[in-house]
């Protein structure tokens, strides 16, 4: 197996990797997922991302790495399936965590607004600003809306009707 896996949390300090890997033709049928075991061929680094320094992010390379048959995981060709069905929920709780962050910083703009002085007066009598931190919060207001509605929806659903429907949604 040759390769490339970016953005791995946890990756610097991990022994296995499951790794999407071209087993078939073109396309989403041709896609199968193997555990790797790190050995030879197997080389991590440590990537630099702003904010979240104790995930030990990973940029890996795979160089002739051997993997056994049976470390396929799951039915080959079924691995695009598997990788969607993991990323709904992924990106639901990273867009909760991002909604919640979003509502910290407009928070912090209206404090901020509410004492810095610019030309004699408190930022938050300037209009310009009042329609900056207007626009945020509605941005964030309407994102925690689509986040209700995508949340209600998933606790009505079975994950296979889930998966179907609101994969794009999310």
């Amino acid at each position: 197996m040759n390769g490339e896996k970016k953005w791995i949390t946890n990756g610097i300090w991990a022994d296995y990797f499951t790794v999407a890997v071209r087993t078939g033709d073109k396309g989403a049928k041709g896609i199968s997922m193997l555990l790797v075991e790190r050995g030879p061929g197997v080389k991590t680094r440590r990537m630099d991302c702003s904010g979240v320094w104790c995930s030990g992010t990973t940029y890996i390379t795979f160089e002739d790495v051997k993997v056994p048959a049976e470390n396929i995981i799951g039915r080959e060709g079924k691995g695009f399936q598997q990788i969607m069905s993991n990323f709904n929920h992924e990106r639901m709780a990273i867009n909760i965590m991002t909604n919640r962050f979003s509502r910290v910083c407009l928070e912090e703009s209206i404090k901020f607004a509410a004492k810095r002085k610019t030309f004699g007066q408190k930022l938050e009598n300037h209009q310009v600003i009042r329609w900056k931190i207007a626009e945020m919060a509605r941005m964030v207001e309407c994102n925690h809306a689509w986040l209700e509605h995508l949340l209600y929806n998933i606790h009505h659903m079975d994950k296979m009707e889930c998966d179907l429907k609101l994969g794009g949604l999310t």
